[in-house]
């Protein structure tokens, strides 16, 4: 695939940036505003607009057929009625199907009637929902292992739609994932493209390395001190954590300065910011 190149993103101000510029620090809803609606679903990324979200979060796999799916499992079991409407196929892993098969599925009952019909979004529906409500999307690619043309063919379509293209220079688009192999594909073929890298804590030389190909590292919560956010920050990075769903962790976070707050809750992290403010 021929590289696509996205503007380079201008140095960050630490008073604020991002979706909406409203705050210095960014809320992200958690695979959509997961806490009121089924994740991963357009109507938990509409819901992330009505509870105040800047961002979604969202998880995107590939289909038997290469269509990109939003969906966090590798199977489809726990969020869908795959059982019941494909009992032969256990263990109903995304890959094993074609987006003709999962589009029979209902992604919405298992949380609650009322969401019953609730289909599996596509990746590009997903964004074309996130751009009607004004939301960044913050993007994690499902990958195997040191796959990094998978995380290419991603980009390929995310560069197709003209919004989503330049969403990088302002921070609208970020890529994150726990394969750092697919994240340096990206750097290296995609200029521009702003990534953010999950999983452990960084030492000082790692947080060197990782600066060479990724603008954010992204960390569980219980990973987070001052300290440790300084010590990103220093090295030109910058960071959103997850999953803070408790009063306790949002106020904690905030006091650590962190650059974004990842939550199944952004009304309640937008509350504890309005006080902060």
């Amino acid at each position: 695939m021929p590289a696509v190149e996205f503007p380079v993103p201008p140095p960050r101000e630490r008073t604020g940036t991002g979706p909406r510029m409203r705050s210095s620090m960014i809320i992200v809803a958690h695979r959509g505003a997961s806490a009121y609606a089924p994740e991963n679903t357009l109507a938990a990324l509409r819901e992330a607009h009505r509870r105040g979200a800047d961002m979604a979060e969202l998880d995107v796999r590939q289909t038997a057929d290469g269509a990109f799916v939003v969906m966090h499992d590798p199977t489809l079991r726990r969020t869908t009625n795959a059982g019941a409407v494909f009992p032969e196929r256990r263990p109903w892993r995304v890959c094993d199907f074609t987006l003709a098969e999962i589009r029979r599925l209902d992604a919405g009952s298992w949380y609650g009637p009322a969401f019953a019909g609730e289909p599996v979004p596509t990746l590009e529906e997903a964004l074309e929902t996130l751009k009607d409500n004004g939301l960044g999307a913050l993007v994690e690619l499902k990958v195997r292992r040191r796959d990094p043309a998978a995380a290419l063919r991603l980009i390929g379509r995310i560069a197709a739609d003209p919004h989503w293209r330049g969403a990088g220079a302002d921070s609208r688009l970020i890529l994150q994932s726990f394969d750092w192999t697919a994240l340096r594909g990206i750097a290296e073929h995609l200029p521009g493209a702003r990534t953010a890298v999950l999983g452990t804590t960084y030492s000082r030389l790692a947080l060197r390395r990782v600066a060479r190909y990724a603008s954010q590292v992204n960390p569980h919560h219980l990973r987070v001190s001052a300290p440790y956010v300084r010590h990103v920050h220093e090295h030109g990075l910058t960071m959103f954590s997850w999953t803070v769903n408790t009063d306790s962790a949002i106020r904690r976070v905030i006091r650590d300065g962190v650059d974004g707050i990842i939550s199944d809750y952004p009304d309640r992290v937008a509350g504890h910011l309005a006080v902060a403010a």
